[in-house]
């Protein structure tokens, strides 16, 4: 009797033994099953909260418009009127023209002239004796003064002869005029080879296009010419000869 029971006992013990086994290799394979594909289910949420729907288009969000960037003190609008030019300049950036009262005009017989007895050529010479600059341009006109006044004055017949071009007169500043006339031939009272008598003029009067005219006399001797012709330059900053 003892030994049937001890038997029954080790063969329920043995039975018990192989279930427990048996249940622990399916809960291996079981959770070995569950960690090899886990989803994740945080990921899968944020994945669906970026992803936009293609059924439902993402809506515009307004824009408030940026502030228009600010200006140093001092500077103007391109769409602003423009700044008007100075008085004191011409609209090239030149200084203005020269005025009557802001020239001292001088005469002396040219070195270069004609030859004769006459007066031949002389240099008229523009000082700008005022406080600024001013531009002189042009050619002269010319007409000899009857008697000193030029009141009596006699036109003369002016052909031009170079291109008139802007001369800047800083205050100081020096231009020029060359006139050369019909010379006077013979001594004594002379005679015009045109058969005209010569005429004399103690002054002339040389003006400029914009600077007024000037009475100007040479410094030895008065201005003798044939014809009432006279061939003058341009208004020029290099000394004529």
């Amino acid at each position: 009797m003892y030994h049937r029971h001890t038997g029954r006992i080790t063969a329920v013990a043995l039975a018990a033994t192989a279930a427990t086994l048996s249940l622990t290799a399916c809960q291996a394979d079981g959770g070995t099953a569950a960690g090899t594909a886990p989803t994740p289910v945080a990921a899968t949420v944020a994945t669906a909260s970026t992803t936009p729907s293609a059924a439902a288009p993402a809506k515009a969000t307004p824009t408030t418009p940026a502030a228009p960037a600010s200006r140093p003190a001092g500077t103007r609008s391109a769409s602003a009127a423009p700044v008007p030019a100075s008085p004191a300049a011409t609209s090239s950036g030149t200084a203005p023209a020269c005025t009557p009262d802001a020239l001292e005009a001088t005469a002396y017989q040219a070195a270069v002239r004609p030859p004769g007895t006459g007066t031949g050529a002389a240099v008229v010479q523009f000082t700008n004796v005022s406080a600024a600059a001013c531009v002189l341009r042009g050619h002269p006109t010319v007409a000899g003064a009857g008697n000193g006044s030029p009141q009596h004055s006699v036109p003369l017949k002016v052909t031009r002869t170079g291109t008139a071009a802007s001369v800047r007169l800083a205050p100081g500043g020096k231009a020029w005029v060359k006139l050369t006339f019909v010379q006077v031939q013979g001594e004594a009272d002379g005679y015009c080879v045109s058969g005209a008598t010569p005429s004399v003029f103690p002054t002339l009067v040389v003006g400029l296009p914009g600077a007024g005219k000037h009475q100007v006399a040479l410094d030895d001797g008065v201005f003798a010419e044939c014809d009432n012709k006279v061939t003058a330059t341009a208004v020029t900053s290099v000394k004529p000869a």
